[in-house]
This record gives C-alpha cells, sequence and structure tokens, in this order.
C-alpha cells in the first residue's frame, strides 16, 4: 500500500452466473491512470489491452489463480474504482494499488537536468508500476527484440489470438483476450511463431523462459540484482530484456533500457542536444543512480528526444532495433 493510501474494500457481486468483485483504492499522490497503465499494453491492437473513450481501462490478465477481466477507473476522490471477473479476480485485485505504482518510493529522486525537472513536473502522477507478472511482461519483451515495434505487436497479437483465450466476464464480452499459459507458450510449433513473424532466435528464447517460468516468476522475491541474474541466466534474454521486465514486472525504478537503439540517442538529445551511445548514457544518469529508469520514463512521457520527420506521434511502447 502506498503511505496514506487509502485502505481498499472489496465488494463481490453475482451477475447472471458470473461473479464480480470491486474494489476501491485511493493512492496518496494525484494518480495519472492512464500514464501508468498505459505502460503496460503491447502497442496498438494488443488484444490484452483496451482503452474506452471514457477514460475506462480493461485488462486481460493471467494470474497465478487464473485468468481474469479488470477494469480501471477514476471516481471520485479522486479514487480508482477496480472490477475484476474470473478465478483470478481477487488476486488481481489485490495487485491494483502496486500495479498503479503503489509500491514506487521517490525517495531521492533529484532532477540534475532541467528538461527532468520538466517533465516531472508534467507527470507528477506517473510512478512505476509493478504488475509481479513476471513471464506477462517478458515473452512480448523477447518477441519485440531487434524489430520495429509494429512487427513486435502484430506478432504479439497474432499468437494471444491464436492461443490465448477470451477475458472471463464483462471482458470476453468486449473481445478482451488473454495470453497463453506457460505451458501454451511452450507448446506453440517453431512453424507457427514463424509464421507470426518471430524468428527462430527469438522463438527458442521465449519457449526456454516460458519452460522456467517457476524459477522465473519467484524474481519478484528476489533482490533486484538476483532478479536480474536470474532473467539473464535463460540464454536469449539479455541486458535489455530483463530490464523491460524488471521495470514492468517488478517496478524497478532503475532499471534503464540499455541496449536500444533509440533510448540512448533520444535521452543523449533531450539532456544534451547531441545523440549518445550506451556509454555516454551511462554517464548521464549516474547522477540518477536507483532512479535511471524514472528518468528515461518521463521522459519517454514528454516526448523529449531527437527530433522526427514527419508527424509527431506519441511514443510507443516498442521502439526497433533493440537487442536481447
Amino acid at each position: 500500500m502506498a503511505p496514506h493510501a487509502t485502505p481498499a474494500r472489496v465488494e463481490r457481486q453475482t451477475v447472471g452466473m458470473t461473479e464480480r468483485r470491486r474494489r476501491l483504492w485511493t493512492p496518496g499522490w494525484p494518480l495519472n491512470l492512464p500514464a501508468v497503465i498505459g505502460g503496460l499494453h503491447r502497442g496498438r491492437g494488443d488484444p490484452t489491452y483496451r482503452h474506452d473513450p471514457d477514460g475506462t481501462i480493461w485488462r486481460g490478465v493471467r494470474t497465478p489463480e487464473g485468468v481474469s477481466t479488470l477494469s480501471l477507473g477514476l471516481v471520485a476522490g479522486p479514487a480508482v474504482e477496480a472490477t475484476a471477473w474470473g478465478p483470478g479476480a481477487e488476486w488481481v485485485l489485490g495487485s491494483v494499488p502496486a500495479m498503479l505504482g503503489g509500491l514506487d518510493d521517490i525517495t531521492g529522486f533529484e532532477p540534475h537536468h532541467p528538461q527532468v525537472a520538466e517533465a516531472a513536473r508534467r507527470f507528477s502522477g506517473w510512478r512505476v508500476p509493478r504488475t509481479g507478472l513476471v513471464l506477462e511482461a517478458l515473452m512480448p519483451s523477447i518477441m519485440a527484440q531487434k524489430v520495429t515495434g509494429h512487427e513486435a505487436s502484430g506478432s504479439y497479437r497474432t499468437l494471444v489470438h491464436r492461443y490465448g483465450e477470451r477475458a472471463p466476464g464483462e471482458g470476453g464480452v468486449r473481445g478482451l483476450w488473454v495470453a497463453p499459459s506457460a505451458r501454451g507458450w511452450a507448446l506453440i510449433p517453431s512453424w507457427e511463431w514463424l509464421r507470426a513473424g518471430v524468428d527462430g532466435a527469438r522463438s527458442a528464447a521465449a519457449v526456454r523462459a516460458a519452460r522456467a517460468a517457476g524459477r522465473l516468476e519467484q524474481c519478484s522475491d528476489l533482490s533486484r540484482d538476483d532478479a536480474d541474474r536470474r532473467l539473464r541466466a535463460i540464454s536469449g534474454i539479455g541486458v535489455w530484456t530483463a530490464a523491460e521486465v524488471r521495470h514492468t514486472a517488478l517496478g524497478d525504478p532503475d532499471a534503464v533500457s540499455f541496449g536500444d537503439y533509440h533510448v540512448a540517442r533520444d535521452i543523449g538529445w533531450a539532456l544534451t542536444g547531441s545523440e549518445v551511445d550506451d556509454d555516454g548514457l551511462a554517464e548521464l544518469l549516474e547522477p540518477y543512480t536507483g532512479h535511471r529508469y524514472r528518468v528515461q520514463g518521463l521522459l519517454m512521457l514528454a516526448a523529449a528526444g531527437r527530433p522526427r520527420h514527419g508527424p509527431r506521434r506519441p511514443a510507443p511502447t516498442h521502439l526497433p532495433h533493440r537487442f536481447n
């Protein structure tokens, strides 16, 4: 629970044959819900994610207790109203505060650049999420290695539709899906990965990860360094992929995306007016040790970085040319 957050009250209601559970949770800061949760979706057309025009956010989640549909919306207070369906409903409702950044500790974060200070001011309601679901973050991150965001999201969408399942309750009615289980990922034939645009190296890494899912999910209980070592012990999971998991599933505010084709160049441009490589990025972010991913996340939200040709678009969840 976040400091000074209001304790949740869970309600149960049966509608037809589907039990619906609800909880209200009030964070101890002015939460920016779309900014926090937006980082969890996997590009356009992510079948496990939906953002309605009224601001309600829907997620199809596979929890340790089973599949669930989760809807999130802001109500007066400002409180978050979370509603869940399915066998994993109780688990996912319990994870809501952490998922929305309630465990993120900003103590010690101090902007050393005016650009970072401005981004922190504009997005003061953003926190680093912690879903506690390693495989959920890991599989699409492996698919995103060394390809464009469009390719990665297309591969993920294809495989979820083919091997996942409809989300329970209201989520299924709205066309929401839940990603495959660890066993489901592991049993996908090699030719189906190829049909979805995932080459042999990435699919082999994904299958290895799925087969080791039990040990990998335990990363939630490990220290930052031990979790990183356990993730990277899987062949095909390198610095970049491990960082993607750490700052999404494990809520690590220091897990900067080294190895990303764009991140170093964009942060270098934003802070100095010149592109830098990973070594330059490490030097630039050294004063922020402990909060280096926080700087990355804030600058991405602020769309800081190199000028792009053509119309400007929101920063995508996945960026091209990332290493493993």
